[in-house]
């Protein structure tokens, strides 16, 4: 299978401006593919134009030109014809119901799977390249047909993976209970990335990289923290 996709925790870290934490990975996956323009959906917000400006400031500098899909007059042939497609961040639900009202999802999926063309994502849009949104982190503010996402990989991201502070009083359920819990009713790997980190697919192979480890969730097991770079492959032959 071609598979050309680098999923970001999120395109904001602390200390960072807008990508910057990622720009010697996220500029070799590009260059590497040939990549100079970049169809950005920004469709996990409602202020599309301010978003892609945000992207484009952000990536003007680094050489590519940034174009958003939501001013194209046909968003299908768009997507066919993209050099690379880069899906942002924000609300999962907003994301995934547009995407659908589009008529996106098998067409993104065709374009990143059969022909090959890079996927980018970070937050939400790693979100829904997974199989599905279950494992979001964000407000069901707007309900998609179903949470069944791209499935561009076989298993499940929680972005912006967080674990609790030990000192901390809140009582309420950690992050890591809510995944397991997912793990009793959805028998799946998910694969907690904490800000900072990425997953890098080519083909058959996936790459941590980042300066944080990424913790894997597994039905009946113990989670498994992992330091980068490191080769996570076997998840993509799981399931």
């Amino acid at each position: 299978m071609v598979r050309k996709i680098f999923l970001l925790s999120s395109s904001k870290v602390h200390g960072y401006e807008f990508l910057k934490h990622a720009q010697e990975e996220l500029t070799s996956f590009l260059k590497k593919n040939n990549v100079k323009t970049i169809l950005f959906v920004p469709y996990a917000k409602l202020a599309h134009d301010k978003y892609t400006d945000t992207v484009s400031k952000a990536l003007n500098p680094w050489g590519y030109k940034v174009e958003g899909i939501h001013v194209k007059e046909n968003p299908s042939d768009a997507i066919r014809t993209a050099e690379a497609i880069f899906i942002g961040g924000g609300n999962t639900f907003l994301l995934l119901k547009t995407l659908y009202d589009l008529n996106l999802v098998e067409v993104i999926r065709g374009a990143v799977l059969n022909n090959g063309i890079p996927y980018i994502g970070s937050s939400a849009g790693t979100n829904v390249a997974t199989l599905s949104i279950h494992t979001t982190n964000d407000m069901p503010i707007v309900f998609p047909p179903t949470f069944d996402a791209l499935k561009l990989v076989s298993f499940n991201i929680n972005p912006h993976y967080l674990e609790t502070d030990a000192s901390t009083q809140h009582m309420g359920e950690t992050r890591d209970e809510r995944l397991n819990e997912f793990l009793e009713y959805q028998k799946r790997p998910v694969l907690g990335l904490r800000e900072g980190t990425a997953l890098i697919i080519s083909d058959d192979k996936a790459t941590l990289v980042g300066d944080r480890k990424a913790k894997l969730f597994k039905p009946e097991c113990d989670p498994v923290e992992f330091d980068p770079p490191c080769d996570l492959s076997f998840l993509l032959k799981e399931n």
